[in-house]
């Protein structure tokens, strides 16, 4: 039916499409943002293991995309991050390599990478944007995962000049919102502090936030970044990145941001700051003036309005949630 209205159907894989953003894009889609000419795949882990360059393959030559969103990563905090520099670095070194070679050799059209803020150099001038990317090391805490998040970077660059591909990639800032991954010692500081907050109400407890709480962060929702993330894949033309985010005045601090789970939690317990544990960087500001030049009057979901929408989700689904 596609075809005879003279629309070119779009088959577009997500890759890590059951994690929090691949989620959020799912539901997006399924909430009325879809277009008639696009059919969306949503693959996981459980699918093939994008580590292993014959089953990528396999996967691409099963689905046959037009486009591809590149979700899947190996993931976590700041404490697994710092553990496990090597893993992080092989394992997405490998998944990254993979996904993009087979949707080169598969005749794809277009892929949409996710980068994270963290790839960054760590001493740096702020705000942060898109051409600073390679301009230092990063934190020497995560240095595995956000080096093989920047080499995307370098093999969209290679591939479009070798092979005109038109590979691009997205640096959102601090993702959270419903199915992310809330465990306390390896997950994200937001999910990390909402399974706090739930824990410490139950029990009756003291909430213990790790660090001095003064570390300041721009957070986006995953439904704002997966309406972005359609945006980019339909109209975005470079393969220069883009940073999604929120604008340098919404940042808040790990402090603040507690204070904003305790008030949607309705949590009436002491606040306790374990300084012996590590901060990690301290700011990673970043400038969204590239997409506002775009998108002038993308809305956001207000940080608060967001925070107490993820509540109510995981606390309604404590039993199923990742944790």
């Amino acid at each position: 039916m596609t075809e005879a209205a003279g629309l070119v159907p779009k088959r577009i894989l997500v890759t890590g499409g059951t994690g929090l953003v691949g989620r959020a894009i799912e539901k997006v889609v399924a909430d009325g943002e879809g277009r008639p000419d696009e059919e969306w795949i949503f693959v996981s882990s459980r699918d093939a293991d994008l580590t292993n360059a014959a089953e990528t393959k396999a996967l691409f030559e099963q689905h046959k995309p037009t486009h591809v969103i590149h979700l899947a990563a190996m993931v976590g905090g700041l404490f697994k991050n710092i553990r496990y520099n090597l893993d992080f670095w092989r394992r997405n070194i490998h998944i990254n390599d993979n996904v993009l070679h087979s949707a080169y050799e598969t005749g794809v059209q277009k892929v949409v990478s996710c980068l994270s803020t963290c790839i960054f150099p760590d001493k740096t001038t702020y705000p942060i944007d898109e051409s600073m990317i390679h301009s230092g090391p990063p934190h020497s805490s995560n240095f595995g995962y956000s080096y093989a998040k920047r080499m995307i970077d370098i093999q969209n660059r290679a591939y479009f000049e070798q092979h005109g591909c038109r590979f691009t990639a997205v640096i959102p800032t601090n993702v959270f919102g419903p199915h992310d991954n809330f465990n306390i010692e390896d997950g994200h500081v937001l999910p990390g502090l909402i399974h706090k907050v739930y824990l410490a109400k139950q029990t009756g407890s003291a909430l213990t936030i790790w660090g001095t709480g003064k570390p300041r962060r721009q957070f986006i929702y995953s439904l704002d970044l997966a309406r972005l993330f359609l945006w980019v894949l339909r109209e975005y033309d470079e393969i220069e990145p883009i940073i999604l985010s929120v604008g340098e005045e919404e940042e808040v601090s790990i402090r603040e941001a507690a204070e904003a789970i305790v008030e949607a939690m309705d949590f009436r317990g002491e606040l306790v700051f374990d300084t012996t544990k590590a901060d990690g960087q301290f700011k990673k500001t970043a400038s969204n003036a590239k997409l506002r030049h775009y998108l002038p009057s993308f809305q956001f979901t207000p940080f608060r309005q967001a925070v107490k929408e993820t509540c109510a989700w995981f606390s309604t689904n404590y039993a199923n949630a990742r944790k």
